[in-house]
């Protein structure tokens, strides 16, 4: 029997964060995923709630009866980008791609378990994961890739964030600003390697393979200096820093050990944490989220 299409309405979480940008998509999810459902020949068990907030997850099974997770991409993300790196990487330290339909935004991978990430760790030990895990993902991008480079977008998000800044935070971002500058100017290393563009302990799931243990979901894949993508990893579990006692030094610290981890020059890994941080502040900003907002201009300010 054909799934009715009520039964895939978008989470609460993703219509909050979508609802102004992507209005028309989220109307269309419904018969979107009832389309799918019927052209992969999938049977359909649940969408997965709370969710994300710039995709849908439906869990579903192959005609095999194989488990495999059906991902909805919002506009403005790439699912042939996601797709390509994934299988650029062949499934060593990243879920493998079993499908991808670019013009619906569609992607069907193999089934991880989405409600064990590495956050249910205890920090040292979803840290020496976290590092395992991003070291496989570090590859060369093969030729023609389709991956925008670290200084194309992060100079996208530089005239976004100097245009939606607050004056109260001019002086933050006019620093921010600098600091990108200088790590894609003439002096930035030669490194040419496929990221994972957000690593962070939430993206990195628990997996039934023979593989590994432990496998990256969610790339926002793109090309440059392990710094970049490492830098994401400095301010993981914000909201408990915030609410710890030394933070500002345990930032610090957190930023020398990860770089001394992979060998990577710490200040860079530090500069690329600050300018990321400050950017994803001033759009939680602007997008009046002002709690996460305020909390990650904080933390910049601790580096």
């Amino acid at each position: 029997m054909t799934p009715s299409a009520p039964r895939f309405a978008p989470p609460p979480r993703l219509l909050r964060a979508q609802r102004g940008a992507a209005g028309d998509w989220l109307d269309g999810l419904p018969e979107l995923v009832t389309d799918l459902l019927l052209r992969w020949r999938l049977t359909a068990e649940r969408v997965v709630a709370p969710g994300g907030r710039t995709s849908m997850i439906v869990l579903v099974r192959t005609t095999e009866g194989a488990p495999a997770a059906l991902k909805l991409c919002a506009p403005g993300s790439s699912a042939a980008s996601e797709h390509a790196a994934l299988e650029r990487w062949g499934g060593l330290g990243a879920v493998r791609s079993l499908r991808c339909d670019p013009q619906a935004g569609a992607l069907l991978l193999e089934r991880l378990h989405g409600e064990v990430a590495l956050r249910s760790l205890p920090e040292a030990k979803a840290t020496l994961e976290a590092l395992s895990v991003i070291r496989r993902l570090w590859v060369e991008p093969g030729t023609d890739h389709p991956f925008p480079t670290v200084a194309e977008r992060t100079g996208a998000q530089a005239e976004s964030m100097r245009a939606a800044a607050p004056p109260a935070v001019r002086q933050l971002v006019d620093e921010a600003l600098r600091l990108r500058a200088a790590l894609c100017g003439s002096a930035a290393p030669a490194e040419r390697f496929l990221l994972h563009g957000d690593f962070r302990q939430g993206a990195v799931l628990a997996a039934d393979t023979d593989r590994a243990r432990w496998l990256a979901v969610g790339p926002e894949p793109l090309v440059g200096e392990r710094a970049y993508d490492l830098s994401r990893l400095v301010r993981d579990r914000l909201h408990d820093l915030v609410a710890s006692a030394g933070a500002a030094a345990q930032t610090r610290r957190r930023v020398t050990k990860l770089a001394g981890a992979v060998e990577l020059d710490s200040d860079r890994v530090r500069d690329w944490a600050l300018f990321r941080a400050v950017e994803s502040g001033v759009r939680h900003l602007a997008a009046g989220d002002r709690e996460d907002g305020e909390a990650l201009l904080e933390f910049a300010t601790w580096l």
